[in-house]
């Protein structure tokens, strides 16, 4: 990454916008269709650029980026695991984002398993051979690194793409 280039667009929560202002008529909502219209056609075209494997790296990375803002500005400073729990769960459905299940989880030792139904990025998509959500590892690595103050690494196991129907998660802190 070059850092001597002066950028346009530095990520901040201020892009989000002032949708009421904005929108008074359509409101904060759209059809999956548009997030899914963007997303694949970002990948596509990035792949298309620079390869399969970057294009995983940028889209794990975004969506690190996009946790970070989301635990600050949406689930907020939580300090007792099961008040985040609770709080993620809560505000990934009320966005539609997931109905995230906790499966395993071991504060201790930084090891966790989550599934994720009624993905955004895949519920519904064809089966590929191969799983797609990158971005929401990224985004889920971000979320538990903002609560826990560690690193996390997490590969998603199963997948709507896979012939599964529902999208799992590992989650494993990073010795630091």
């Amino acid at each position: 990454m070059t850092t001597n280039v002066k950028r346009k667009y530095p990520f901040s929560w201020n892009l989000i916008g002032d949708i009421d202002l904005g929108r008074p008529n359509l409101g904060k909502y759209t059809r999956l269709e548009v997030y899914r219209l963007m997303q694949f056609t970002f990948r596509d075209v990035i792949e298309q650029r620079y390869g399969s494997q970057a294009t995983d790296e940028i889209f794990y990375e975004a969506g690190k980026l996009a946790g970070m803002a989301f635990y600050k500005n949406v689930v907020g400073n939580v300090s007792d695991y099961n008040a985040f729990v609770r709080r993620l769960q809560d505000v990934l459905k009320e966005m539609g984002i997931g109905i995230l299940r906790i499966e395993k989880a071991d504060l201790e030792k930084g090891d966790f398993v989550m599934a994720v139904s009624e993905d955004l990025d895949c519920s519904g998509l064809p089966e590929l051979d191969f799983e797609i959500c990158t971005y929401d590892e990224g985004f889920i690595s971000a979320l538990m690194e903002s609560f826990t103050g560690k690193q996390f690494k997490v590969k998603e196991v199963d997948c709507w793409c896979t012939g599964d129907r529902t999208c799992r998660f590992t989650a494993k802190a990073v010795a630091s």
